[in-house]
């Protein structure tokens, strides 16, 4: 077996598959380097502060590619002019490298209108301030959310949170002034559901319990009843109940009269205050004698030395008090 391993044509095989496998090698290198430019490289030109389009042009003319990048808009340097480069100028590149061009926007870029709805005031205008947006007026409406922000304006039209808007625009913000106090409550008996709570909204009241007659929930029934009544003063924020029914109110008396036994009870609210011209009696007192009594005098013992009896002494007499009437 070692004779056939050492005869001559297996050496033979040995050196021609070992010249194949150089062979093959050196054209996979010399392959590559024809592919790749291998030291063949290109130096980045510089093209900071030209305007995109003339280092667009200077790119392509030394066969690089190259990708536009926007920056925060400066005011310093003017729109559309290259601030960075990446690779740096200079720098030894691949031919048909992607340069990386860094620019200055035309403007600043638009800015999302923040949620503050229902938020407290001063935090809507901190968060204005953050992102460059402006307050301009405060108007303050009836509203039970008192100091919070119930609408943003801009330039006259309501405007929705997200939407956006340009750098430092000025936003007007609509702001609830709390609930007015001792407001009359409109009379609703005879619209419907829907007229009802339409109603009950523009006067800054609560929708409360809605009782439907039938049961299905109806905004097109007639309110036959309501609570508290219609000329009553409440402040607003409070709610309003509601009976309703597709009868008029004058099929509904039996029911009305029932609710009346439950709910129309005196309210201090509807009861009228007495005039400045009224008389109002003040309970009388008993006089008061506010004048002292005059001491009473004792009439003084003496001691009897000659047995004889001794005087007798009359008590003085006690003069009436008078009496002072204070009317």
């Amino acid at each position: 077996m070692l004779r056939s391993f050492f005869h001559w044509k297996v050496f033979v095989n040995l050196i021609v598959a070992l010249v194949i496998f150089v062979g093959v090698v050196w054209l996979t290198f010399r392959w590559l380097e024809f592919h790749t430019n291998h030291g063949e490289e290109i130096q980045v030109p510089n093209v900071v502060n030209m305007k995109v389009h003339q280092a667009i042009e200077v790119l392509d003319d030394q066969g690089l590619e190259y990708e536009v990048d926007s920056f925060k808009y400066d005011p310093k340097f003017k729109p559309y002019q290259v601030l960075q480069i990446y690779p740096s100028p200079g720098s030894r590149v691949k031919d048909g490298r992607t340069i990386v061009l860094k620019v200055n926007p035309k403007t600043y870029a638009p800015v999302a209108v923040p949620d503050v709805l229902d938020r407290y005031k001063y935090l809507a205008f901190r968060k204005f301030d953050l992102l460059g947006l402006k307050v301009g007026d405060t108007i303050y409406e009836p509203n039970i959310q008192k100091d919070a922000v119930i609408r943003m304006m801009f330039n006259g039209r309501v405007i929705k949170p997200g939407e956006k808007v340009p750098m430092f625009s000025t936003l007007d913000l609509v702001i609830g002034s709390g609930p007015m106090r001792n407001v009359v409550i409109p009379n609703l008996v005879g619209r419907t559901v829907a007229e009802a709570k339409a109603i009950i909204a523009q006067n800054y009241f609560e929708v409360g319990l809605v009782e439907y007659e039938d049961g299905q929930n109806n905004d097109s029934d007639i309110i036959y009843y309501q609570d508290p009544a219609s000329g009553s003063v409440r402040d607003q924020g409070m709610q309003i109940d509601l009976w309703a029914s597709k009868k008029t109110p004058a099929e509904m008396q039996s029911k009305i009269q029932e609710l009346n036994s439950i709910y129309r009870t005196t309210d201090i609210n509807t009861m009228p205050e007495p005039s400045d011209n009224e008389f109002i009696p003040v309970p009388s007192e008993e006089p008061v004698n506010t004048t002292p009594k005059p001491p009473v005098e004792k009439p003084k013992t003496t001691t009897n030395t000659n047995n004889t009896k001794p005087a007798e002494t009359k008590p003085a007499e006690e003069k009436p008090a008078k009496k002072v009437i204070v009317e």
